[in-house]
């Protein structure tokens, strides 16, 4: 494992067919702001649209809270929350398609019940990981983890949003789904990196002045 200091910003875009329904739809279920924003797009896309959106939180309590209000807000359940080696968490799926998971690294509460976010983190799953990290190093991004060829995890230390690298294999299983899928991402990352299009397919733009 490798650790280094850096910093980049970054935030989600998601292609949506309704951005101000998807709003709308976020907002209830989690209650982010500045993380995500929404575009209108309806691009062909069919399964596993290769990344994941992770909501780092405290306990497994906020968990539940945070899986229940999705659920109420129309999305639908890929893994029920749940104790695993690492932690607690289960995976959910947005009515645009986008997948989350929330997850935490406590198996039991260690204080009172809340719906606070620690960290939101874009996992994107690609087919190599080495040479995928080396071409985001390229672009002045730093890593803070490096496990190999299955996890990278960049330095984002002042940004509302991290970025890791997955497998895309891996981080479908992760996902409860399966890896195959083709189509549109229907996701841009907007931030100080940007612009260029990553070896799978993942668009950055510059972020508006």
């Amino acid at each position: 494992m490798t650790t280094t200091t850096a910093t980049t910003t970054l935030n989600i875009h998601l292609g949506v067919d309704d951005p101000d329904t998807t709003r709308a739809t976020y907002a209830a279920a989690f209650g982010l702001g500045a993380e995500l924003d929404y575009r209108a797009n309806q691009e062909p896309t069919s399964g596993f649209r290769g990344f994941i959106i992770s909501l780092v939180v405290s306990q497994p309590s906020t968990v539940d809270s945070l899986v229940g209000t999705a659920l109420e807000a129309g999305f639908t359940t890929l893994k029920p929350a749940t104790k695993s080696f690492w932690g607690y968490g289960g995976v959910v799926t947005a009515p645009d398609g986008a997948i989350w998971k929330i997850t935490t690294s406590n198996k039991k509460d260690t204080g009172p019940a809340t719906r606070e976010i620690d960290q939101v983190v874009l996992l994107l799953g690609v087919d190599n990981v080495k040479a995928t990290k080396q071409f985001y190093v390229d672009r002045g991004l730093t890593v803070a983890k490096s496990f190999g060829s299955k996890y990278v995890e960049f330095a984002t230390p002042d940004s509302p949003v991290g970025l890791a690298l997955y497998g895309r294999r891996a981080a479908a299983k992760d996902a409860g789904i399966a890896a195959e899928g083709s189509g549109s991402h229907r996701i841009v990352i907007v931030g100080d990196a940007g612009p260029f299009t990553d070896p799978d397919g993942f668009v950055w733009e510059p972020a508006a002045n």
